[in-house]
Protein backbone atom coordinates (compact mmCIF):
# COMPACT_ATOMS: atom_id res chain seq x y z
CA UNK A 1 0.00 0.00 0.00
CA UNK A 2 1.40 3.42 -0.92
CA UNK A 3 2.18 5.76 1.96
CA UNK A 4 2.55 9.52 2.25
CA UNK A 5 2.79 12.18 4.93
CA UNK A 6 3.23 11.36 8.61
CA UNK A 7 5.21 8.38 9.90
CA UNK A 8 4.70 7.59 13.59
CA UNK A 9 5.74 5.00 16.16
CA UNK A 10 3.49 3.54 18.85
CA UNK A 11 2.38 0.46 20.77
CA UNK A 12 -0.49 -1.80 19.70
CA UNK A 13 -3.13 -1.80 22.46
CA UNK A 14 -5.92 -3.67 20.65
CA UNK A 15 -6.12 -6.16 17.78
CA UNK A 16 -9.72 -7.32 18.21
CA UNK A 17 -11.01 -6.04 14.87
CA UNK A 18 -10.20 -7.95 11.69
CA UNK A 19 -7.24 -6.39 9.79
CA UNK A 20 -7.22 -3.40 12.18
CA UNK A 21 -5.09 -2.51 15.19
CA UNK A 22 -5.33 0.42 17.60
CA UNK A 23 -1.94 2.09 18.03
CA UNK A 24 -1.40 4.29 21.09
CA UNK A 25 1.33 6.90 21.04
CA UNK A 26 2.47 9.18 23.86
CA UNK A 27 3.71 12.70 23.21
CA UNK A 28 4.31 15.97 25.07
CA UNK A 29 2.66 19.29 24.37
CA UNK A 30 3.81 22.64 25.72
CA UNK A 31 1.20 24.59 27.71
CA UNK A 32 1.96 28.30 27.39
CA UNK A 33 -0.32 29.41 30.24
CA UNK A 34 1.43 27.30 32.88
CA UNK A 35 4.82 27.14 31.13
CA UNK A 36 4.93 23.37 31.50
CA UNK A 37 4.80 20.32 29.29
CA UNK A 38 1.71 18.08 29.33
CA UNK A 39 1.79 14.37 28.58
CA UNK A 40 -0.88 13.34 26.10
CA UNK A 41 -1.71 10.20 24.18
CA UNK A 42 -3.58 9.45 21.00
CA UNK A 43 -5.17 6.22 19.81
CA UNK A 44 -4.92 5.73 16.05
CA UNK A 45 -6.77 2.98 14.16
CA UNK A 46 -4.42 1.49 11.56
CA UNK A 47 -4.73 -1.14 8.84
CA UNK A 48 -2.88 -4.34 9.79
CA UNK A 49 -1.87 -6.23 6.60
CA UNK A 50 -1.87 -10.03 6.73
CA UNK A 51 1.85 -10.08 5.85
CA UNK A 52 2.71 -8.13 9.05
CA UNK A 53 0.18 -9.39 11.65
CA UNK A 54 1.00 -7.04 14.55
CA UNK A 55 -0.27 -8.17 17.96
CA UNK A 56 -1.01 -6.49 21.30
CA UNK A 57 2.18 -5.23 22.93
CA UNK A 58 4.16 -4.84 19.69
CA UNK A 59 5.95 -1.56 18.98
CA UNK A 60 5.13 -0.64 15.38
CA UNK A 61 5.79 1.99 12.75
CA UNK A 62 2.69 3.37 11.04
CA UNK A 63 2.47 5.61 7.99
CA UNK A 64 -0.28 7.80 6.59
CA UNK A 65 -2.06 6.52 3.49
CA UNK A 66 -5.30 7.01 1.60
CA UNK A 67 -8.54 6.41 3.53
CA UNK A 68 -8.97 2.66 3.94
CA UNK A 69 -12.31 2.98 5.77
CA UNK A 70 -14.31 5.59 7.68
CA UNK A 71 -11.78 5.80 10.52
CA UNK A 72 -8.57 4.24 9.13
CA UNK A 73 -6.05 6.40 7.30
CA UNK A 74 -2.85 4.79 8.59
CA UNK A 75 -1.20 1.45 7.79
CA UNK A 76 1.27 -0.62 9.81
CA UNK A 77 4.57 -0.66 7.91
CA UNK A 78 6.80 -2.65 10.27
CA UNK A 79 7.01 -4.27 13.70
CA UNK A 80 9.96 -3.00 15.74
CA UNK A 81 9.69 -5.40 18.67
CA UNK A 82 7.56 -6.69 21.51
CA UNK A 83 7.08 -4.71 24.74
CA UNK A 84 6.95 -7.83 26.94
Amino acid sequence: MKTRGAQLTGIVVSDKARKTVIVERDYTLYNYKYERYMRKRSRIPAHNPECIKAKVGDTVNIAETRKVSKTKSFVVTSVLGNKK
